[in-house]
């Protein structure tokens, strides 16, 4: 069986159009499989329910099915549709259409069913399952997974598409924080449920002060700007001081914080609640902390609205390690070199074979500038002030000159917030749309559409390694110019730093894997938006001097005229 991962909505959508083609010529069965919080019609009426954990819903689920199955009240009437349907009816109607996972939720929708438990039914008769990256990757889900599919994971054939997205995810699933927030919830839930004793003489009141105060002692001796390392040992030894106890009496108290979470998760579950409780969430995080493998990971205190303390997994290959398990897996992205780093980085074997395509497309469709004058260097930018006016300047005037579409790619929303303040939008005579900071998807995606369809050529502000330059097709004229403001070269912050040295450490090229490739792979996502179809023709300016380094993987030209080599660029395509 083939499972066909993917990050985003759209890219599993292309699967089942895709998957419709090969139908016609060889009988196949794909399926499409999302989380319960798009396919659960109960969850979506709901919202008290959409926050909730994989798991925890899982566990509502069942609760309520066992409730349908009893004849008792609290179940779910989707459930009770579908024990009541003839499923044939349902698998002609999928092997026939082979529907998109939210055309599944149409169809059911109108019949009153739940798509999610026909969805599961249907995977055993797949050919090819589709779905997110946590299907695989996360063990809970997985097991879940090849449990609907009946098969041992020796017969799954995994793919992973835009594959370049995989490696900061796995070290994000694996890795954990205590944040400020978070003990807040603890002292309300432990407030409410009569403050348990975890030891003798100590509750979970204590546990909660006395974490926030190590919080607090760490943001102010351990903080530089966003984040900063702190002593492996710095959390426990503080606990350990203030309750007199060894790190097996923390462990404890950790296991006692989860015995009594279960039981408050365990009653909410029966009450049909989200079973849900924020003292197992502190318990699961202390023993998970105390037992880490320091080697794979570092302890970091973080700033901002919600201080946290964060373990941070520098290894990807803890959470890539069921791959290995697979009978093949197949990864695959536009911009996946260095394949080596990435073969490294997954834990992937050594013999793995590596594979370069040449792009189909003709390669004088597009063309990439940069210029010298300007850069988004930190260092430079302190001795000469006139930087960043200068890239406003360039990019006023080449989207003031140009009549077609053209999307603004910043390295981040502080330099996209600092070309606003000083007054960007006053001086475009454009209409101007914006990927702003927190955007929902929906909201997204309707200001993506109002660029797309303007008739006179529009601009988009937005930002490398956000949903627009890595997640959104612009074919034909949606999109003709990238204009790039600076190379997205990480914050040095103590995370940041902690990678390299690991990678370096481990592989000796710390630089290369964790700066270079990175950097390199958001600006040809950025850049790779231009050209979508063979008959696509696009620009990009890259308003980076250090634009050169990367020459290796992207053929660029300087520019001084860049505005006339830039019009010339397209009369000639013209004349082509």
């Amino acid at each position: 069986k083939v499972i066909y991962l993917t990050r985003t909505n759209s890219q599993q959508r292309q699967v089942m159009l895709e998957l419709r083609k090969i139908n016609r010529s060889r009988p196949v069965l794909g399926v499409g499989l999302q989380g319960r919080q798009s396919t659960c019609p109960l969850i979506q009426r709901d919202p008290d329910l959409r926050g909730g954990t994989p798991e925890e819903l899982s566990k509502l689920c069942a609760e309520k099915k066992a409730r349908s199955r009893a004849g008792k009240t609290g179940g779910c009437r989707f459930y009770e549709a579908v024990l009541s349907t003839d499923f044939t009816d349902v698998e002609h109607y999928f092997r026939e259409e082979l529907p998109t996972v939210e055309e599944f939720i149409t169809y059911c929708e109108g019949l009153g069913l739940c798509p999610h438990e026909l969805i599961k039914d249907l995977l055993p008769k797949a050919n090819v399952v589709t779905a997110p990256y946590a299907f695989f990757f996360m063990p809970f889900i997985r097991h879940n997974l090849l449990d609907w599919m009946n098969i041992p994971i020796s017969d799954a054939v995994v793919i992973v598409d835009e594959a370049h997205n995989l490696l900061e995810y796995a070290r994000e699933i694996r890795s954990v924080s205590l944040s400020t927030r978070l003990l807040d919830l603890v002292a309300k839930e432990a407030n409410e449920q009569g403050d348990p004793e975890i030891a003798e003489g100590v509750s979970s009141l204590d546990m909660v002060e006395a974490c926030r105060r190590r919080l607090r002692e760490a943001l102010e001796e351990f903080l530089i700007e966003d984040d900063g390392l702190i002593p492996p040992p710095f959390l426990e030894e503080g606990l350990m001081s203030a309750f007199t106890t060894t790190t097996k009496g923390l462990l404890n108290m950790a296991r006692s914080l989860m015995a009594y979470g279960e039981m408050i998760r365990e009653e909410k579950r029966k009450s049909g609640r989200l079973p849900r409780s924020y003292l197992h969430s502190l318990g699961g995080f202390l023993q998970f902390w105390l037992e880490l493998d320091e080697e794979c990971y570092v302890k970091l205190v973080v700033g901002g609205d919600n201080p946290a303390f964060e373990a941070y997994c520098m290894d990807p290959g803890l959470a890539c390690r069921a791959l290995s398990e697979c009978h093949a897996s197949v990864h695959m992205s536009g911009t996946l070199r260095p394949l080596n780093e990435y073969r490294d980085s997954t834990g992937l074997p050594k013999g793995t074979p590596l594979m370069t395509l040449p792009s189909p497309f003709p390669p004088e469709n597009r063309k990439v500038f940069y210029l010298e004058d300007v850069t988004t260097r930190y260092e430079d930018i302190v001795k000469d002030e006139e930087i960043i006016r200068r890239m406003e300047d360039h990019t006023v005037s080449l989207c003031n000159v140009l009549d077609r579409n053209t999307v603004v790619f910043f390295p981040s929303y502080a330099l996209m917030d600092r070309f606003l303040d000083d007054g960007l939008l006053s001086r475009l005579h454009r209409t101007v749309y914006t990927e702003r900071r927190g955007m929902g998807q929906g909201d997204l995606m309707e200001e993506v559409g109002r660029f797309k369809g303007s008739p006179e050529g529009a601009v988009l502000l937005a930002v490398m390694g956000g949903r627009v330059s890595e997640g959104i097709d612009f074919p034909d004229k949606e999109l003709e110019v990238a204009i790039v403001a600076g190379i997205p070269y990480p914050k040095p912050t103590a995370k940041q730093r902690a990678l390299l040295h690991y990678y370096e450490v481990r592989f000796g090229r710390g630089w290369e894997y964790t700066v270079k490739a990175p950097v390199t792979r958001k600006l040809l996502q950025a850049i790779g938006r231009l050209i979508r179809t063979e008959t696509d023709v696009g620009v990009a300016v890259i308003l980076d001097r250090r634009a050169n380094q990367f020459s290796d993987r992207l053929e660029v030209n300087t520019s001084s005229t860049v505005v006339n080599d830039v019009l010339n660029f397209f009369v000639r395509r013209k004349n082509d």
